[in-house]
């Protein structure tokens, strides 16, 4: 039977390799937010996984909040790189600063 603690290793297994994700590869817009968005599924497994536990659906209301933060932050994020692609033909993350001004 799958118990919370099969829940919440998953949950940390996701989280760890969100985080290895942004702390390697820092060149790439794309791989970066695409950690993001296993960290914040980590978070979500854990809400999802505790509200099972307790039998209350605070949890499940508050992840749904979050995947809906998640893919705002995901269409404004791939929506700047288009932009920034079409002015500067790179998306690497070094150039990211010459937005400034």
């Amino acid at each position: 039977m799958i118990g919370l603690t099969h829940y919440l290793v998953v949950g940390a297994i996701l989280f760890v390799t969100g985080l290895f994700g942004i702390f390697v590869n820092r060149k790439n817009v794309i791989v970066i937010l695409m950690s993001i968005e296993l960290i914040l599924l980590s978070a979500n497994i854990n809400f999802i996984a505790f509200s099972s536990h307790l039998g209350d659906l605070a949890g499940q209301v508050f992840t749904l909040f979050v995947l809906t933060v998640a893919a705002a932050e995901t269409a404004v994020g791939l929506a700047i790189m288009v932009v920034f692609f079409r002015n500067r033909g790179t998306i690497d993350v070094e150039d990211v600063n010459v937005m400034k001004g």
